[in-house]
This record gives C-alpha cells, structure tokens and sequence, in this order.
C-alpha cells in the first residue's frame, strides 16, 4: 500500500500542476505571538482562505508542527495532520494527548492544554491545497509564571559612615519565575540607580531544575548620617500575558555607626529650681552612634573626672551650696563637649533679735526683726497665737500691756521655692506691778444667811503676784482654787454667809500691790411650817404688800375724816391735849399731837380696847 501511495502521489502532483492555473491559490494569517499562564490552556489560531471562492479545491491538508524558539537549525516535528475526512495527532511527540484541533470554514485552531514552560516554541500552521497551491504561517508561544513574593534582609550589624567603600546594606531575592524577573532597589520609595563609588547592585541569576528563574540582588550603599532614618526596600517587575506587574518588598532600617559632633547636658530631676538637700541627676547625651561613655567634671576643676554610675547620668545626692557651678561633659573619644550651670538654692535659719525672750516694763515700746540669709526672695509674716500679726521681718510693738505677753513666730518662706521655709521666735515678758483681770474692783453681793458664796480673784503680773485674803464677818471660809501660771494667779475662797461680810482680795509683787473687795449683804432667811417654794413665797409677799397698802389707805381716810370734823385740832407752837369724853367705850381711838418748833411729828400712840384711862394717862 505504501508503495502503491509514493507511485500515484507524483502523478496526483503532476496532474494538480498540470492545471495550477485553474484553482484559486491558498492565503493564511496567523499571530506573531500568543501569551499564556503556566498550566493555563493555549489558544492558537491559523485563518486561511482562496482567492477564488468559487474555486477553492474540493480537497486540502492541515498540518501544525512545533520546533524550539529561535533555533532555525533545529527540526521540526509534526504534531497533527488531517483533512476534510480525518484529523490524526501525532504520536509519541511532547503533545500528544494535550491537543485539539478545531477547524471551520475561516480556518482551524490549535488548543494546547496543561501548558509548560518548555511549551514556549513556534507553531507552525500549513494548509496545502495541492492544486491551490500550499501556506505556511508561524506563531510565537509564550509562557508566563509570576515569581515568589521578594524577600529582603537587611544587615544586622551596625554600618559605620568611615568606611570608604560602598558596603553591603541588604540583599533581596525573587525565586521561581518565568520569564527571569527584574529587581530595582529604592531608598525611602525613590529608586536607587547604580553610581561608581556610592550605589552597586550586585545581581545573581539561577535556572532551577524546573527551568524557573530565581534572581538574588545585593545592594551595596555607602552609609551617611542622614540614613539612620532611613528605610530600603526592594521591587521585583515580571511579565504577564498582555502586562508588566511589580510587588515590593517590606522595607529595612540599617544601624548606622557616626562620630558624636555635638553634646547636651542638662537636668533630669528634680524639676524646677534645686535646694540644699536634693538628689540631682544630670544627663548627657551626644548625637553619635553607637552612643559614647561620658566623662563628667566641673569647670572650677577639670582635671577631676566626677564619677559617673551609669556613663550618660551623674548623680549628686545631697546637694548643697557648694556644688553650685558649672558641670561639663565629653565622649571619651571626642574634645566635644556639653555643659550647663546648676544653681543650688538655700535658705538659712531664721535670726530673730532679741533672741530667745526680752523682758520689757508696761507701757514700753519694742520692734523685733527677722532675717535669714537665702539665695532667693523671701518673704516673712509674724504670729502671736497661732494669729497672724504683720508681714516683714521688722515687728513693733507699742505701748506694751500684759497681753503684750507671749511667744512671737515668725516665719520666712520662699515664694520660688515654696520647700525652702525657716522660722523664729522671741518670749516677749512684760513686768509691771499685780492688775486685775476684769475691771470690777469692788464687788456687791447679796446672799441668804447660811448659804456659800464662792468669790474669785485672779490677778495678772510680772513677777507673778502673791494672794492673800481678808475677810471680816465670816468664820467659816475657805480657799477652794489657787492656781497660777507664768503671769496670772487665780484664788477663789468659798464663804458661808452668817451675818454682813467684806472680804479683800489682796495681790502683790515687787512692783506694786493691788486690791479687789467683796460686800455681801446677809438676807434673812423666811422660815414657814408648810414647805416653801419660791413660788409660794413670791405669792405671800404679794399679799403682803396688798394689805399694807390696803390698811395704809384705811387710815387715811379715818385721819381725814377726824380733821374734817374738826376732832383733830393743829397748832404751830406748844402743847395740845385732845380729850375724850370720860366715859369711853373700848372702840375709842386717842390720838396724841405733839408740836415744836422745828418739825412736827404725828405719832399714833395707842389703840385702846378695854378699861378708861384718866388726862395724865392720856
């Protein structure tokens, strides 16, 4: 059969070319490329036509075949054949099993599934129309297969600024993909380009086993002080079918190692204003890194180093008045230096003259001062009493009196500094001679017999006075207080009253003597057989009264009567006897008037109820 098939094929061509000019002739368009995803399915199509429609052979051969992209050299191999009747794959090549022809009245279709990488070949398409004549057309598979997300380290250790040369400050890698990707380097998002002596870029390319590409960069970067902020990252670009996409990596921060150009000191603690007895922390720090080992002194003594615990911090603790002046510090390795003036504030004790206590007479003038020596404003207030007297540090007192007496604080504070407080006093002592305290000098009492009356007598002075007392009209007494202090004593006696009682108080000292008397009227005291209530007795002696009033109006009236009816005669001089009958009745009243020349007295005499009395007993 095959030898039957090459006999009758040269006389089949010899007879299509025989009439060639009869049939319409073959034309056929393809793409110069298709682009694909690994393991996505490829699409390519070969659109032929004749350019006599009504013409065309009744007859015609599609064949696709594949060979290795740009390598002319290399063969061919025929993937599918076939016809209007039948379409065949070929056997035993890398497609066979993964293709599908699809043919129509424009043209067929080459579907390649499951693509791979080494799928990226040239298609051939051919469509042979014997008589027609035959049309070759190529196309261009490419496979795409994006790469691993970039992954970027940067150098741990710290990258001096010294160095010369441009050292490396990170690496960066993209594995796995296909076509070989591209990595660009960006310092703080702006690109980084390759410079003699400053940028390099340092790039490695693998193949792996599975034919992806893995691309390792290394950046080396020659450090300034300036990129100790600053952040690196890198961006790898692939292609895609129909696009380029880029993916950017996280971003590092290198350590950068710099000189120390410049020093500050100042204080930590305490905030504000210092006083004696603080703990003062100073602190230095240097705008170098890694950051340097201080040395601290002061500027009166700089050939002696303060020690220093923590080689950035010097503690003083306690502070006083001599550390005040002005600290340095310095790097080990660097003349640079920092400093700064610390002042200690301090307040002295308070002087206060006269010190202690001043003995002054009664009516004497005195002005106290208070000072205390500090190293900022301060501001002074005197009290007596827990009473707030003045404000200064000079006091005046005049005209002193014994309540001039006591203890005088005065108390200096720091407005600035309000922890910086001192204060001092003075016992101020006024003499003069016993005085009474209260101004009752003679004191009136009125008391039931029998009953105590407490007196008190208290006596203020310097010296403090002595009592006694005296007391007339009254055994039965007896002192039941004597109690003193520095300037005042304080006696009361009680008395039981028996009769008019005086009783003196009498106080005395080296500077004079003073007196306080008692008078206490004795009452009667009302005895009755009914128990009395002060009530009851306030009832009696409004009835009393009434009676009195009652029988003193009575007669009166009856002496009034007797005179109207002349019974009762008046003379100015001498004596006149008025009689009455002889006979009387026991209901006769005789009344005797006496006269003389310098006042006149009318006595009642007698009321007589009972015998007759004779003129001389009238």
């Amino acid at each position: 059969m095959a030898r039957m098939h090459r006999t009758l094929l040269p006389l089949f061509l010899h007879i299509c070319l025989l009439n060639w000019s009869a049939w319409a002739k073959v034309e056929l368009t393809m793409h110069e490329g298709v682009e694909v995803y690994l393991g996505d399915s490829a699409q390519i199509p070969c659109q032929y036509s004749f350019t006599d429609a009504d013409n065309k052979p009744s007859f015609f051969m599609i064949q696709w075949f594949v060979r290795a992209f740009r390598q002319p050299a290399s063969p061919r191999v025929r993937i599918f054949y076939g016809d209007d009747k039948q379409q065949m794959v070929d056997n035993n090549t890398d497609y066979s099993g993964r293709i599908q022809v699809t043919s129509d009245q424009q043209g067929t279709q080459l579907t390649i599934q499951d693509v791979h990488l080494n799928d990226e070949r040239e298609f051939f398409c051919q469509v042979n129309g014997l008589v027609a004549g035959s049309a070759e057309g190529k196309t261009h598979l490419r496979v795409f297969a994006p790469p691993e997300a970039p992954v970027i380290e940067g150098v741990t250790t710290g990258i001096s600024v010294t160095n010369e040369v441009p050292t490396k400050v990170a690496s960066c890698e993209a594995r796995n993909g296909y076509p070989k990707p591209n990595i660009t380097w960006y310092r703080n998002s702006m690109p980084l380009m390759s410079t003699p002596g400053y940028v390099n870029m340092l790039i490695l390319v693998t193949r792996e086993s599975s034919d992806f590409f893995s691309v390792q960069s290394t950046l080396q970067y020659k450090v300034v002080k300036e990129d100790k902020d600053a952040h690196f990252s890198c961006e790898v670009s692939f292609f895609v079918p129909g696009a380029i996409r880029t993916v950017e990596s996280n971003r590092v921060n290198i350590t950068v190692h710099y000189p120390t150009t410049m020093v500050e000191l100042w204080k930590e603690s305490p905030q504000g204003l210092v006083k004696e007895g603080d703990t003062v922390e100073l602190r230095c720090q240097g705008d170098g890194n890694p950051p340097p080992v201080f040395i601290f002194n002061r500027e009166q003594e700089l050939d002696v180093d303060l020690e220093s615990n923590h080689g950035d911090v010097l503690m003083l603790s306690p502070v006083s008045r001599k550390d005040s002046g002005i600290y340095q510090c310095r790097p080990l390795d660097s003349e640079v230096k920092g400093e700064m003036q610390l002042t200690v504030h301090y307040l002295d004790p308070a002087v206060v003259v006269p010190k202690d206590s001043e003995v002054m007479l009664k009516g004497e003038d005195l002005t106290a001062t208070c000072n205390a020596l500090s190293s900022l404003k301060t501001s002074t207030v005197w009290y007596k009493d827990g009473k707030q007297l003045g404000k200064g540090n000079t006091l005046h007192l005049k005209d002193a009196t014994y309540e001039t007496t006591g203890e005088y604080i005065c108390e200096v504070t720091v407005p600035s500094l309000p922890a910086l407080h001192t204060s001092g006093s003075v016992h101020i002592i006024v003499q003069g001679g016993p005085q009474l305290v209260g101004v009752e000098q003679e004191v009136q009492l009125e008391e039931a017999t029998g009953r105590m009356v407490n007196l008190s007598c208290e006596v203020q002075g310097h010296p403090l006075p002595s009592l006694s007392w005296s007391i007339v009209g009254s055994q039965n007494w007896q002192e039941v207080v004597n109690k003193a202090n520095e300037h005042i004593i304080h006696s009361v006696v009680s008395v039981k009253v028996t009769s008019d009682t005086s009783a003196v108080c009498n106080a005395s000292n080296d500077l004079g003597t003073e007196v306080k008397a008692f008078s206490i009227k004795a009452i009667p005291r009302v005895t009755s057989a009914a128990p009395f209530s002060p009530a009851e007795g306030s009832g009696v002696i409004i009835v009393v009264i009434i009676l009195c009033l009652l029988l003193l109006a009575i007669l009166g009236s009856v002496l009034y009567f007797l005179h109207k009816k002349g019974k009762i005669p008046c003379g100015r001089s001498g004596k006149q006897e008025i009689s009455t009958k002889e006979k009387a009745t026991k209901d006769d009243i005789v009344v005797e008037m006496k006269t003389n020349t310098k006042n006149e007295e009318a006595v009642l005499l007698k009321a007589v109820n009972g015998d007759k009395k004779g003129p001389s007993d009238q």
